[in-house]
């Protein structure tokens, strides 16, 4: 660990970066944890974004899936 030249000393993660794979389905989100700190956000905040976001990416898979069915209706009709 280093100093930042006021005598303190800076921290070092302890934790893996929280991290989405390129395409992140709602699972995905559900699975996000994030570590907690002195001075952190409030937990109530982030798991709402992260509900909406799961609950946003779910409906997004479910319309793709039903224009995807649509199409493949029409092209075999």
């Amino acid at each position: 660990m280093q100093g930042d030249g006021l005598g303190l000393v800076q921290p070092v993660a302890s934790l893996p970066p929280v991290l989405l794979p390129d395409v992140p389905a709602a699972a995905d989100v559900d699975a996000v944890r994030f570590g907690l700190g002195l001075r952190g956000y409030r937990m109530d905040q982030v798991d709402e974004v992260l509900d909406r976001l799961a609950a946003a990416l779910e409906e997004r898979d479910a319309l793709i899936g039903d224009l995807r069915s649509r199409l493949a209706a029409k092209d075999a009709g």
